[in-house]
């Protein structure tokens, strides 16, 4: 028996019986209704989130930005010119991560039957080129002033940027890394490290124009180089990331919760192919539950949204189920046949 679900609000108890049927009782009568409008809430409120998230850390970044680049203008350090680079392309990175939030507030339809969640990979995938662009052109311009060296001014201006580069970008990547991890998005933790890496390039930049004051002028293009070489790593672990989310990477913690999550329900006497995926910031997961051979189809309809019910409360971010129920016994020899047929 197949049970395809869409999920069950937060408001039912897990102990009282009474409370159990009745809960049985509207869902035959109104099929899904409250509980479909519970978790599409949720969602939409993560959704609303993440955008707030991006809206203000974007407008953090810009402002920290643009100060650096009139700073850039008067002391023609290439250090700072690549750390600016660098803000610019972070605060931009939020415009692909804020499209894909506002597609996934989308409902499904027939032809995207699990809705648009997904565009939240497709916008990790342009973050991480965002990224990959900017420390192309950072790494460019520190070659090119290694080749032509040019003197650097005001260094006191270029250490204050330096320092105002840092604060910018910690605050922007405590916020979107604890709002990222809070509402499952790798698309938007993605972005934090970025910005976190930005941080960092920016306290380099003062340690440039520290190395020009003490009389060594190729300092300001090699701290360009190391700040080239920090935004490589940033790529790497951003690109890992998202790579894992596009191959539908789930953490084996989560799925061994859902498995013993499922065994733990009564009258549930065996969990198997336990499949897990994200789409978007939400958790999809579908899995088979043996039961006795002697259930009528009603009871194990019932069992299944126990299963299900204690899946969605137990394992986080997890806001659908497809429970599949099969006998105790006898159903190794029909997925034999299924599996010969299909040959």
């Amino acid at each position: 028996m197949a049970h395809d679900s869409t999920g069950h609000g937060h408001g039912h108890g897990h102990g009282h019986v009474r409370r159990r049927w009745w809960h049985h009782l509207k869902h035959a009568v109104t099929p899904h209704g409250h509980d479909s409008a519970d978790r599409f809430d949720s969602a939409l409120e993560t959704s609303r989130r993440g955008v707030r998230t991006l809206v203000w850390s974007f407008a953090a970044l810009l402002v920290t930005a643009i100060a650096q680049l009139v700073l850039v203008l008067h002391t023609r350090s290439v250090a700072l010119l690549g750390d600016t680079i660098h803000n610019f392309a972070d605060a931009l990175t939020a415009l692909p991560v804020g499209i894909a939030f506002l597609l996934g507030r989308r409902v499904a339809t027939r032809r995207y039957t699990y809705g648009l969640g997904r565009a939240e990979d497709l916008a990790g995938v342009v973050v991480v080129l965002i990224i990959a662009a900017s420390a192309a052109f950072a790494g460019y311009e520190a070659v090119l002033r290694l080749v032509e060296p040019r003197p650097v001014q005001h260094l006191w201006v270029v250490a204050a940027a330096g320092l105002i580069g840092f604060a910018g970008n910690e605050i922007v990547a405590r916020w979107r890394i604890a709002v990222g991890r809070r509402i499952g998005s790798a698309a938007l933790v993605a972005d934090g490290l970025h910005a976190r890496t930005d941080g960092f390039t920016s306290l380099a930049v003062v340690l440039g124009a520290a190395g020009v004051a003490l009389g060594f002028p190729l300092a300001d293009p090699i701290i360009g180089l190391a700040i080239t070489a920090a935004i490589l790593f940033v790529l790497r672990d951003a690109a890992k990331q998202v790579l894992h989310r596009l191959m539908d990477a789930v953490d084996p913690r989560t799925v061994d919760l859902a498995e013993q999550t499922a065994a733990g329900v009564a009258g549930v006497r065996g969990v198997d192919r336990v499949r897990m995926r994200w789409i978007g910031h939400s958790l999809h997961a579908e899995l088979a539950v043996a039961v006795d051979p002697a259930l009528t189809v009603e009871r194990a309809h019932l069992l299944a949204h126990d299963v299900e019910h204690a899946l969605v409360h137990r394992v986080p971010r997890l806001t659908a189920a497809v429970v599949h129920t099969e006998p105790a016994t006898g159903a190794d020899s029909a997925h034999a046949l299924l599996a010969h047929h299909g040959r």
